[in-house]
């Protein structure tokens, strides 16, 4: 018997289809909240760009994973160790991709952010730094 795809699965698949595509023209720019991370295929070496929330901390961004640790664009980062983000107008390269649990985000994230991300029960951060 094939699982029902969830509420997630099917939001994640429109996203990714119909909004990221449209988002693409925002994430990254002044003033927007969308940052857009710029990644490497695992095995086809071809660089992907995906739209993500890259909340800026102390030496680098957290990143929520609304959708798990088993999405493309974080497997591909992750397998290079580094990625480039821009965010704000402006681009950073970053390195040690991290995942990290909410307990271990909570301190660095803003109490906006931190409560948002609670009340979507993310549970699971993306950490890089700063190069």
């Amino acid at each position: 018997m094939t699982p029902q795809p969830s509420f997630r699965d099917g939001m994640r698949m429109f996203n990714k289809h119909v909004l990221n595509p449209a988002m693409l023209h925002l994430a990254g720019r002044k003033h927007w909240y969308a940052s857009a991370i710029r990644h490497t295929g695992r095995a086809s070496g071809k660089s992907y760009v995906t739209p993500v929330v890259a909340n800026p901390v102390a030496d680098g961004f957290i990143i929520p994973l609304p959708y798990g640790t088993g999405v493309d664009w974080l497997r591909n980062v992750l397998a290079a160790g580094r990625a480039t983000i821009t965010s704000g107008g402006r681009t950073y390269d970053v390195i040690t991709p991290e995942i990290i649990d909410a307990a271990s985000a909570a301190p660095k994230l803003s109490p906006r952010h931190r409560q948002a991300f609670h009340r979507f029960g993310i549970d699971d951060f993306l950490q890089v730094t700063v190069k």
